[in-house]
């Protein structure tokens, strides 16, 4: 049984971005997976928390789909997740909604990788950075996975775009089809460096 999978989009600048373009234009055209581009259905940051949720309860994998912003997220994402991961829904003693469920970060970013290090200009590494959204999911009871991060998009070639985007297909496609095995992908630090183990 295939996976159903949520792709929650949040870019402001998404038609300057090559990079999140040639991601977007990857995402298989399947019914198990949804495409929900928050800047185009809430511009004006009214967000509608019952839809979301509903939409939530629907799927089986979240996907955080963004570029980084001063080492976090835009601000409508952030804003979704104050508002939408309510109490007594999504965590606190009765809020079990998204329990079990999987939730995987797709970031871009201009940094190069060895930029995000002890010794590198950002002082800390993207999991690093990214604990407050790991911590997230973890209470609300779901499984994050190490992040998928596209670096260097502000030197990128076109060649480099086009690779990641279908890399970021294939991805989703493994992920509607194919059981993730959370063990094994707790070894990584970037979901990255997993995926092209099973692609190869």
């Amino acid at each position: 049984m295939p996976y159903k999978i949520l792709i929650l989009f949040a870019h402001p600048l998404f038609e300057k971005s090559n990079a999140n373009n040639a991601m977007v234009n990857n995402i298989p055209d399947s019914p198990n997976i949804t495409f929900h581009d928050l800047y185009q259905e809430y511009p004006d940051f009214d967000i509608d928390v019952k839809r979301e949720q509903e939409l939530l309860n629907l799927h089986d994998i979240i996907i955080l789909h963004h570029p980084m912003y001063w080492y976090s997220c835009p601000p409508l994402l952030k804003q979704w997740i104050d508002l939408v991961l309510e109490h007594g829904w999504a965590y606190g003693k009765e809020g079990n909604a998204l329990k079990g469920k999987l939730l995987l970060q797709a970031l871009t970013t201009g940094g190069k990788k060895e930029n995000y290090c002890a010794t590198g200009i950002d002082r800390f590494t993207i999991p690093q950075l990214m604990e407050p959204f790991c911590q997230t999911a973890k209470v609300c009871n779901m499984h994050y996975l190490p992040p998928f991060v596209v670096h260097g998009t502000h030197s990128m070639s076109d060649e480099g775009y086009a690779k990641y985007g279908e890399l970021y297909g294939q991805i989703l496609h493994y992920l509607e089809n194919r059981e993730t095995p959370l063990a094994e992908l707790s070894e990584f630090k970037y979901f990255n460096d997993w995926i092209v183990t099973k692609l190869t």
